[in-house]
């Protein structure tokens, strides 16, 4: 079968966990302002409700998208329920499939051969779903490049904080977890993809500050988004991951004073006492670049 075209990254300042099968939080999820509803099948539906849950992402997917949330499926990692998750998952409405505890490119590529014939199965356009891996063993991260590198459906490779902290024998704590957070990261983007997530423990959803500290430091890192399991969260994440007014006064100013310093035949000039040259020039783009796409997807989550 054909592999997925090229598509530009979407922009997910913040996704937001909701159990799909506790009817009150789907109903509230398009409330909370999150550019992505994950709608669980894994750790928050407990074992004998799995099979449940599946009926419930058809109805579930419309509810939390009402305004303009792209809608994620996790799926569980055994293999005889990935399977039947991702039959009852796949549809025109689930954008992408959040994929647990991936052991290698080889799993990654099976699930995509999986979704290659569900998709056909139901007469949709081959590649219409994307997926996001997650890497929470140390075996596992071991590959993280082979991974990222495993097949064009995916679009993020991440790295799970508790799971993964819970595997080495370790704390989620931030020093821990920031040189394999940060090695995950530059996997993904080695082959293009975002990286996605914070640096420390997201189980202490009380504490607010410091989590937005550890969304702070992984947007300083290149990440580009986070999920999140408390509404609260949601706010946090998209002021962090998002355009900051200052920030996007200092790239006009650079493209401003750039442009000036070339039509005098000049490559490089001053601003503000710092030296101003190709790079910077790049970053300035890329910053305004992204504020315009980030302001594209707020006016249509309002819309």
């Amino acid at each position: 079968m054909q592999s997925p075209s090229p598509v530009e990254m979407p922009v997910w300042r913040s996704m937001l966990f909701v159990p799909v099968n506790v009817p009150k939080f789907v109903e509230t999820a398009h409330t909370r302002g999150a550019d992505a509803i994950i709608l669980d099948l894994e750790d928050s539906v407990p074992p004998a409700e799995k099979a449940n849950a599946r009926t419930m992402i058809a109805a579930a997917a419309p509810k939390v998208a009402k305004s303009g949330a792209d809608v994620v499926v996790r799926i569980n990692q055994p293999i005889e329920l990935a399977v039947r998750d991702i039959e009852a998952a796949i549809s025109p409405a689930i954008h992408t499939l959040m994929l647990p505890k991936i052991d290698g490119a080889s799993h990654v590529r099976l699930l995509a051969e999986l979704v290659d014939r569900v998709e056909a199965q139901k007469g949709m356009r081959i590649g219409h779903t994307r997926f996001m891996a997650l890497i929470e063993t140390p075996a596992a991260f071991a590959r993280a490049e082979e991974i990222a590198a495993a097949h064009p459906r995916l679009i993020s490779v991440g790295l799970g904080s508790e799971d993964f902290a819970m595997e080495i024998g370790g704390e989620p704590a931030t020093d821990v977890l920031t040189y394999p957070k940060q090695r995950v990261a530059i996997a993904a983007m080695a082959s293009g993809l975002m990286a996605m997530g914070v640096i420390g423990s997201v189980a202490d959803f009380a504490d607010l500050e410091g989590y937005r500290a550890s969304a702070r430091l992984a947007r300083r890192f290149g990440f580009r988004g986070a999920s999140c399991i408390h509404p609260k969260h949601v706010a946090i994440l998209n002021e962090e991951f998002g355009p900051k007014p200052d920030v996007v006064a200092w790239a006009h100013r650079v493209i401003e004073v750039y442009e000036k310093a070339k039509s005098e035949g000049r490559a490089s000039v001053q601003l503000d006492g710092k030296m101003i040259d190709i790079p910077i020039v790049v970053r300035a783009e890329r910053v305004l670049a992204e504020a315009e796409r980030v302001a594209a997807r707020m006016k249509r989550m309002k819309g």
